[in-house]
Parts: C-alpha cells; sequence; structure tokens
C-alpha cells in the first residue's frame, strides 16, 4: 500500500498534514484549488522535491509576490504573508465580537509538558490533534473573551506555558509512559485548575466535567513497526485505547533523527508508522524512524518516488531512501549528515 503523493508538474504544491477527522491527510494547493491525500500507517511514502520552496500565501490566498522562502522555515510564508496570517488569528485578540462558542482545553504532551489553550467549540479536537496532544480534557466553554481570560489566569496561576516547541514533543514521544500515568498527569492538572473556579474564571464560562481523552491510538504510538493493524481511534481512557500499564517503548520504537530541510532535489521516502501533530514517522532501511516534519514541505513541488509493479503497472513507493539534511532528536539541534 502506498501514501499518495501527487505526480510532479501542473503546480500543485504540498500544503502539509491536516487532521479534521482522526486519520491524517496531506494537503495540496494550486491557486485557490485545494485538494487531499488521506495518508494510512503502514504504508508507503516518498517524494523528490523539485525546484526551489515558494510562499504558501495567508489565509487561502496565493501570496501576490510568489516569493522564494528559506528551506528550514516552518512557517513557509514570506514576511508579509506571516504577518497578515498572524494579524487573522485567534491568538491575535483582533476579534473580539466573534460569536462563535469556543472550548478551553488542558493538554498533555509528555512528562512535564502541559499547557492551557482554546480552541473553536465546532473543529472538535482537531486543534489538539494538530498540535501532537498525547492526552486532554476540556475544562470549559464559553465566549470567545471569556476563554481567552480563562486560559490567561490559568497560565499564571499555574505556571503553564503557551506553546510548547514541536522539538521537545518529538524528544519524549517514543518514552511515554503508559495510560494510567496519562490520564493522572491530565486530571491533576485538571484538579488544580478546577480549584481556581470563582478565583477569576468568568461567570460566562460553562464548566465541563473531567473526561481524559488518549490519543495514542490516534497517533499510531502504539503501533509496533510491523503490523498492519491500525491503532484504535482516540478514546475516553475508561474506554481504552492501550492495554494497561503498556509503554509506547514496548511497541513504536523512538524517533532518533528528524528532517532539518528539504533540498532541491532531495528524496524522503520510507513507511509511515505514526503521524503526530505536523510530525510523520517513517521507518527507514535501517530500522531506525525519522521523523519528518510537514511545515518543511509546506510550498515545494514534490513528485512521487515510486516504481510499477506487476503486470498491472500499479505503483509503489521504492523502499526507504533519505537524502535531505537531518539532525539528531533531542541532540541540541546538532546535525546529523546528509543521507
Amino acid at each position: 500500500m502506498t501514501c499518495a503523493v501527487r505526480e510532479s508538474g501542473g503546480g500543485w504544491r504540498c500544503a502539509g498534514v491536516r487532521w479534521p477527522r482522526e486519520v491524517p491527510e496531506l494537503g495540496w494547493s494550486r491557486g485557490g484549488d485545494r485538494r487531499v491525500s488521506v495518508l494510512a500507517y503502514g504504508a508507503g511514502l516518498g517524494f523528490r522535491a523539485v525546484g526551489e520552496r515558494h510562499c504558501v500565501g495567508a489565509r487561502g490566498n496565493v501570496c501576490p509576490l510568489g516569493a522564494v522562502v528559506p528551506g528550514r522555515s516552518t512557517g513557509g510564508r514570506c514576511a508579509e504573508c506571516a504577518r497578515l496570517d498572524r494579524a487573522h488569528s485567534v491568538a491575535a485578540d483582533t476579534m473580539a465580537d466573534d460569536p462563535r462558542t469556543y472550548r478551553v482545553y488542558l493538554a498533555w504532551f509528555g512528562p512535564g509538558m502541559v499547557k492551557v489553550g482554546i480552541t473553536g467549540e465546532e473543529r472538535g479536537a482537531a486543534r489538539l490533534r494538530e498540535q501532537g496532544a498525547v492526552a486532554f480534557s476540556w475544562l470549559g466553554r464559553g465566549p470567545l473573551m471569556a476563554a481567552r481570560r480563562t486560559e490567561e489566569v490559568l497560565r499564571a496561576a499555574l505556571g503553564v506555558p503557551d506553546r510548547i516547541p514541536y522539538a521537545k514533543k518529538r524528544a519524549v514521544r517514543g518514552q511515554l509512559p503508559g495510560p494510567e500515568e496519562r490520564a493522572g498527569a491530565v486530571a491533576e492538572l485538571y484538579a488544580r485548575a478546577a480549584a481556581l473556579e470563582g478565583r477569576g474564571w468568568p461567570e460566562s464560562l460553562e464548566p465541563l466535567p473531567l473526561e481524559v481523552i488518549d490519543q495514542v491510538g490516534v497517533f499510531g504510538l502504539d503501533r509496533a513497526p510491523d503490523t498492519d493493524t491500525d491503532a484504535a481511534p482516540g478514546r475516553s481512557v475508561r474506554e481504552g485505547g492501550t492495554a494497561p500499564g503498556r509503554s509506547v517503548r514496548e511497541s513504536a520504537p523512538a524517533p532518533v533523527r528528524a528532517v532539518r530541510e528539504l533540498v532541491e532535489g532531495g528524496v524522503v521516502a520510507g513507511r509511515l508508522v505514526a503521524a503526530a501533530g505536523p510530525d510523520l514517522h517513517l521507518a527507514v532501511a535501517d530500522g531506525g524512524v525519522v521523523v519528518l516534519d510537514t511545515r518543511l514541505i509546506t510550498g515545494w513541488d514534490l513528485t512521487a518516488v515510486t516504481r510499477a509493479t506487476g503486470e498491472t503497472g500499479a505503483t509503489e513507493v521504492t523502499g526507504s531512501d533519505v537524502r535531505v539534511p537531518l539532525i539528531d532528536i533531542g541532540g541540541g539541534g546538532v546535525q546529523g549528515g546528509l543521507f
């Protein structure tokens, strides 16, 4: 089985990974047109970067400059488009009259890595999947400014950050504790947050009960590298999702290297074994796992690396081939060489 990467030509460029549902999708854009390729764990994924990397634009609009952007930029936007994108985001606090309902969440990414944030209620848990939250619970729901105020109060009172670098998330993703410990960490944070109700919480924010949602199964982090069976989607802890007491280390190999950037003619090919947030975990020939941050592939024209198989002429990814700069995960950004 092969994950679809569009053939080069026609002006289609990768828009990165998105999580509208409990399976990751690769987005593609060409002007105002949009397409997606659904990814599958256990399938091959391979591509070659062609030409130069171009700005992805802002808010669904094409970059008017057609600017070329650096390969190491995770934003994938020129300075002007980055400014426009930020100006219209919820985080910019320029949408005080937004009539939608928002939810406050408590997210856990690994030992000692927790944060509080908000997301539009109509998006469900998509924001949590996009961030790679291993486990989370909703805390409350209400108008935007009430949710924002609660978020600020909790950050100050609990001493939690507003964001956690992806490099830190990757460093612990292959060494997660079992489901009970993950649930306990979220429950402990929820108890601390709930204790602050009435001490800074806006009255218009409706409290929500604790329900820990574990996403290890959604991300494929509890899958053995050689199995073809997809892990169960994210469930509340009381419904299960990972065998009791089981550590991710018992099934999913810890990634040790990550793609630093794409380069003209660079190739990335392997078998998709897991995905979390923007990261794709690819099993490669030496038995290791390389992490591809798909924010680095936005704006590139990618051509599929495939070969014809059998009499039908069907194609599949040509095994493992990584020929782009890599860095060691957890090694302080040390260059790992060009493979």
